[in-house]
């Protein structure tokens, strides 16, 4: 479905960009791993991707600086001549609720999951309104649209990716290049297993199918929009949350 297309994964190293980048593989792409600091994780998945017969490199980039993002999207480029598909996954917490919130807390989080967005977005669009072809997909959160306590700069950070979603796919839209936003609930990955159990119940009672949803939920989703059956969808802010943001 997918191959002879490249496709970059921002912070795949793990949890759902780890998924992301098997099941782009999977589909035949040849995916650039970016990491910022687990080289190890991140070879990881590049090893398990060889050994499907697929293709992959991984590149340690921090995101959040636009001249890494550019430098990122130049070294892809030069290396397999083309850049079709970027999955901005890449993201941090600093949860804590506003009083107790460090004003670098608030930094941090803007800085990798809303300016991180905007850096490898533009790293990639020239390339992509060159060739006239493309494929942005942005990794929000249900937090984004409802909010969470002891959240408020990653929802602020993921509402503003549903915002830069929705512009930049009327931006792009004439280039043949679509934007879609994909917005996971509560999914079983490292990070939600470090919650506490009482709040893990609950957060699962929110949920009308009643249970956590697993990686490949979402990356079935990113590897349909990054395929010719999404050629006609852009602009959209997709739930993967078991009903959860209703």
């Amino acid at each position: 479905m997918l191959r002879g297309q490249v496709a970059l994964v921002t912070g795949a190293s793990r949890g759902i960009g780890r998924q992301i980048a098997l099941d782009l593989a999977a589909a035949g792409a040849k995916v650039a791993v970016n990491y910022q600091a687990s080289a190890e994780s991140a070879q990881s998945v590049i090893h398990e991707i060889v050994g499907l017969g697929g293709e992959a490199q991984a590149f340690q980039a921090d995101v959040s600086k636009l001249k890494q993002a550019m430098d990122l999207a130049e070294t892809i480029l030069k290396e397999w001549g083309r850049l079709d598909i970027l999955v901005n996954n890449a993201g941090i917490t600093r949860d804590a609720l506003l009083m107790r919130m460090q004003e670098e807390d608030w930094d941090q989080v803007l800085a990798v999951n809303l300016k991180g967005y905007f850096n490898c977005s533009k790293a990639v669009f020239r390339s992509m309104a060159r060739s006239r072809q493309g494929r942005i997909i942005n990794v929000t959160s249900v937090v984004g649209i409802r909010g969470n306590a002891g959240q408020v700069n990653y929802a602020a950070a993921k509402a503003g990716v549903i915002g830069l979603t929705k512009s930049l796919a009327k931006e792009a839209g004439g280039r043949n290049i679509t934007v879609n936003a994909v917005a996971p609930g509560f999914i079983d990955t490292d990070m939600t297993r470090g919650l506490p159990e009482d709040i893990s119940q609950e957060m699962v009672k929110t949920i009308p199918l009643a249970r956590p949803g697993d990686v490949t939920d979402v990356a079935k989703l990113v590897v349909f929009l990054a395929g010719p059956g999404a050629a006609y969808i852009t602009g959209q802010v997709i739930a993967v949350d078991g009903g959860m943001s209703m």
